[in-house]
């Protein structure tokens, strides 16, 4: 895969989506869990999708349950955590692996464009990756980086 728009991803209501279909746009990519300690950061991203989605942006949310069980749920249940507790619009696809022998391809293409200081791993939810126009991996932010530390980047990108 050469491209962020060559991967296709299943969504939540196990719709097989081309990323392909966000093309042009400002992608922020985050793999997410609903019982981390991060796990509030789903306000401040929904807060940047309301502020800039109209310009642009989307934020594609991957759920992962490999950092200490931290997305436990179904599919459907992770929606409705995030929808009834941060009223989560933004698109949420089907639960992911993002490291190990299972990993997505796309985490793996994410890792192989912005490594990060710990290279090809990630290290935890709320990893985020920033993607231009134009499909090129501009940065990744570590979980501890919260949304908000994210709009300057982002704005310039739109």
């Amino acid at each position: 895969m050469n491209s962020i728009y060559d991967f296709i991803m299943k969504d939540v209501d196990g719709n097989m989506i081309p990323l392909s279909d966000y093309a042009g746009k400002v992608l922020l990519i985050v793999n997410t869990a609903t019982g981390c300690g991060f796990t509030p950061q789903y306000e401040g991203l929904q807060d940047l999708y309301e502020k800039y989605k109209e310009q642009g942006l989307e934020i594609l949310d991957f759920p992962c349950n490999q950092f200490g069980g931290q997305a436990p749920g179904s599919d459907e249940e992770i929606v409705d955590f995030c929808q009834s507790r941060y009223g989560v619009t933004f698109k949420q696809f089907s639960k992911i692996e993002v490291n190990g022998e299972n990993e997505a391809p796309l985490y793996t293409f994410l890792k192989d464009q912005q490594g990060g200081m710990l290279g090809n791993k990630i290290k935890w939810n709320f990893t985020k990756f920033l993607v231009d126009r134009q499909g090129k991996v501009k940065s990744r932010y570590a979980p501890v980086d919260k949304p908000e530390k994210l709009e300057s980047a982002i704005k310039e990108l739109l």
